[in-house]
C-alpha cells in the first residue's frame, strides 16, 4: 500500500517519493526488471501518490482523501490499468488514447498503467508513439515490462527508466520473517533460506512458496518438511560429494548418487546444484568474495570450512567437468551414465597418476574403485627392452610360389633387423650405465636412426596414398599398382609404365619425397622416377588371376580353400 512496504528497491522508491514531494513529474515512466520484484506494485503506489490531495512530507499517499479511498476501493476514474499481454492490438491502444483527451474529474492527473508493454504489436506501438510524443498535460504513462529489449527505441527514449533489482536471499528471508510473525507461523531460518533460494530473486514467488509451505507444515515451517514439499535436494549431499571426491572415494560417491536418484531427483538437477555448490566453495576461499554467498550465516561458515580443505585447481577442474556435463546432458541418450562418469572424473582429480605403462598414454583412465595389484620389478634384475625383428627384405623381382617345405628353425640376421655389429656396439657404449652392465639396451629413441626396409617403404607408400586428397583419387588408383623399390640405401626408385603418369608424378615429386622422408625418418632419402624398359613390361594380373596362379603352383592353397569352404570376394 505504501512505498515503505516495497522490499529491496529502496533507491527507486526514494526517487519516486522525492518526485511526488517536489511535484516534478515526467509524462512517462518505464519500470523494468525481472518478474516478481514489485514493478506493477510500485506503479500503483506511485499513481495513488500522484493524485493524493494531501501527500505526507515523505512523499507517501495519505490514504484518507477521496482520491486515495476511491483508488483503494477500486472505483477511481483517474487511474487506468491495461494488460498489454491480452490487449495488444492497435484497436485497444486507440481506445485508450481516446480517453487521454478527457481531463480528470478529480485530482490533477490521469495515470495510465500499461503492464507487460513489450507484448504490444508493432502497429499498437506506432499508434501509442504519437500520443507519447505530445501527451496532454494531465496525462502520465507508467509502463512496466520484464523484457526491455523488445520495446521500440523511440518509446524508450521518451521515458524515464527505472531498473528494478533482483531480490537478494537476505531481503526475502527478512520479509518472510515479518510475514510469518504477522500470520502467527513458526519457522526455522534454514527453511526460509530454502524458500528464498527456490524463489530465485522474485518476492512474489517467495510469498507463493511460503503460503504453500505453511499449508503443508500446518503452521510450523521446518527444514525437512520444506525439502519434502518443494522436492529440493538437501545441501548436505553436495558437501558429502565434495568430501568424498577429495578422498578419491568413487564407490561411496556412486552409492550416494544412487540414493539421490532413488528419491526421485534428476541427475541433471544434481549436477546443476553441485556446480552451484562448488562455485560457492570457490567464493568462500577468499574473505573478499565471501559476501557473494547468498546463504545463511551458518551455511556460510560451512562453506568456509570446506573451502579450506579444497585446493583451488580441484575446484576449477570440477567446475569445468560439470559445465561440460550440463552442456551434454540434454543430448545424451544415457543420462545417468553421463552423470556417473562426471562424478568419477571429479573424484579422480586429486588422485595420483598411475605408473605409466609402455605403449600407453599417461592420461588414460585411472584406477576407479580401488588400486589394483601393481607389478613390481625385482630389484636384482634389470628390465630389458626387446627389439622386434622385422621381416627380411624380399627380393625386388617377383618369384613363383613354391610348394610348402617342412618347418625349420627360423633364423634372423642382424642386417635383416636393420642393425649391424658395429652399430650395436656404438649404441651399447652410449647407453652403458655406471655399473658397467654388459646388457644391450635398444630404446625407442633409437628407432629414428635405424635404416628402413623395403617392407617399411611399401607400408609408408600405401599410407601416403590413403592420405592423399579426394581430388587425386584417379592418380591414387594408378599409384596403388606401383611398388617403389629400395636401391642402394637411402635411394628409392619408382618405375611407371606410361609417360602421362610420369609427368603427373614429376609435378608432385618433391612432396612425395618429403612425405616419405618424414614418415621413414630418413632426411637423406632420394626419389627417382623413370619409365619401364621393354623387358620390365609385365601384364598386371587381377585378384582372380593371381589366385588361380597360386592354386595352380601351390596345391596347399587349394586344399586350404576347400577345407574352409572359402570363396574369393
Amino acid at each position: 500500500m505504501t512505498f515503505d512496504t516495497v522490499v529491496g528497491q529502496s533507491a527507486l522508491t526514494t526517487t519516486l517519493k522525492n518526485a511526488v514531494k517536489s511535484g516534478k513529474l515526467a509524462h512517462a515512466y518505464l519500470f523494468c526488471g525481472p518478474r516478481g520484484v514489485g514493478k506493477t506494485t510500485c506503479a500503483r503506489i506511485f499513481a495513488k501518490a500522484i493524485n493524493c490531495e494531501h501527500p505526507t512530507e515523505s512523499g507517501e499517499a495519505c490514504n484518507n482523501c477521496e482520491s486515495c479511498q476511491s483508488f483503494n476501493e477500486q472505483r477511481s476514474y483517474n487511474i487506468f490499468e491495461l494488460d498489454a499481454a491480452s490487449n495488444n492490438g492497435v484497436e485497444h491502444i486507440k481506445t485508450l488514447m481516446e480517453q487521454t483527451r478527457i481531463p480528470p474529474q478529480m485530482g490533477k492527473y490521469k495515470v495510465f498503467i500499461i503492464d507487460e508493454v513489450h507484448m504490444l504489436s508493432t502497429a499498437a506501438f506506432n499508434a501509442f508513439l504519437k500520443t507519447l510524443e505530445e501527451p496532454p498535460a494531465h496525462v502520465i504513462f507508467i509502463l512496466a515490462t520484464t523484457e526491455k529489449h523488445k520495446i521500440l527505441p523511440t518509446i524508450i527514449s521518451r521515458c524515464q527508466i527505472y531498473d528494478f533489482e533482483r531480490m537478494t536471499v537476505s531481503n526475502i528471508v527478512g520479509y518472510l520473517k515479518e510475514v510469518a510473525e504477522k500470520e502467527g507461523v513458526t519457522y526455522e531460518e534454514e527453511a526460509l533460506n530454502v524458500i528464498a533460494e527456490k524463489a530465485d530473486g522474485g518476492m512474489r514467488d517467495a510469498l507463493s512458496i511460503f503460503d504453500q509451505a505453511a499449508s503443508f507444515c500446518q503452521g510450523n515451517i521446518t527444514y525437512e518438511k520444506v525439502l519434502d514439499d518443494l522436492n529440493v535436494l538437501d545441501s548436505e549431499n553436495y558437501f558429502n560429494i565434495i568430501d568424498l571426491a577429495l578422498e578419491n572415494k568413487v564407490a561411496e560417491t556412486m552409492v550416494l548418487l544412487n540414493d539421490v536418484i532413488a528419491k526421485g531427483f534428476d541427475g541433471g538437477h544434481l549436477i546443476g546444484g553441485l556446480a552451484k555448490h562448488v562455485r560457492n566453495v570457490l567464493m568462500a576461499k577468499d574473505d573478499s568474495t565471501l559476501s557473494l554467498l547468498e546463504v545463511s550465516d551458518q551455511q556460510r561458515q560451512r562453506y568456509k570450512e570446506q573451502a579450506a580443505k579444497c585446493p583451488a585447481p580441484f575446484l576449477y577442474k570440477a567446475l569445468k567437468l560439470m559445465n561440460q556435463c550440463d552442456i551434454s546432458y540434454r543430448q545424451s541418450s544415457n543420462k545417468r551414465l553421463l552423470v556417473e562418469l562426471t562424478l568419477i572424473q571429479v573424484a579422480q582429480i586429486t588422485q595420483e597418476e598411475d605408473t605409466p605403462v609402455a605403449g600407453r598414454s599417461p592420461k588414460r583412465l585411472k584406477s576407479l574403485f580401488q588400486r589394483t595389484l601393481t607389478q613390481q620389478v625385482p630389484q636384482n634384475k634389470t628390465a630389458k627392452q626387446v627389439a622386434v625383428a622385422e621381416p627380411v627384405v624380399p627380393k625386388t623381382e617377383p618369384t613363383e610360389p613354391t610348394a610348402p617345405k617342412a618347418p625349420t628353425a627360423k633364423r634372423q640376421s642382424l642386417s635383416a633387423m636393420g642393425f649391424s655389429f658395429s652399430s650395436l656396439k656404438k649404441r651399447h657404449e652410449s647407453t652403458k650405465t655406471s655399473d658397467d652392465s654388459d646388457e644391450i639396451k635398444i630404446t625407442a629413441t633409437d628407432e629414428g636412426s635405424a635404416p628402413f626396409t623395403q617392407i617399411e617403404l611399401k607400408t609408408e607408400w600405401n599410407n601416403m596414398l590413403n592420405r592423399m586428397p579426394q581430388s587425386m583419387v584417379g592418380l591414387v588408383a594408378r599409384l596403388k599398382n606401383i611398388t617403389p623399390k629400395l636401391l642402394d640405401y637411402p635411394n628409392v626408385e619408382v618405375v611407371v609404365d606410361n609417360q602421362i603418369l610420369l609427368n603427373q608424378l614429376k609435378q608432385i615429386q618433391g612432396r612425395i619425397r618429403a612425405t616419405l622422408a618424414n614418415d621413414l625418418k630418413e632426411p637423406n632419402l632420394t626419389l627417382s622416377l623413370r619409365l619401364t624398359q621393354g623387358s620390365e613390361v609385365r601384364k598386371t594380373l587381377s585378384k582372380k588371376e593371381l589366385f588361380e596362379k597360386m592354386r595352380k603352383n601351390n596345391p596347399a592353397v587349394e586344399k586350404l580353400r576347400e577345407s574352409l569352404d572359402l570363396i574369393l570376394s
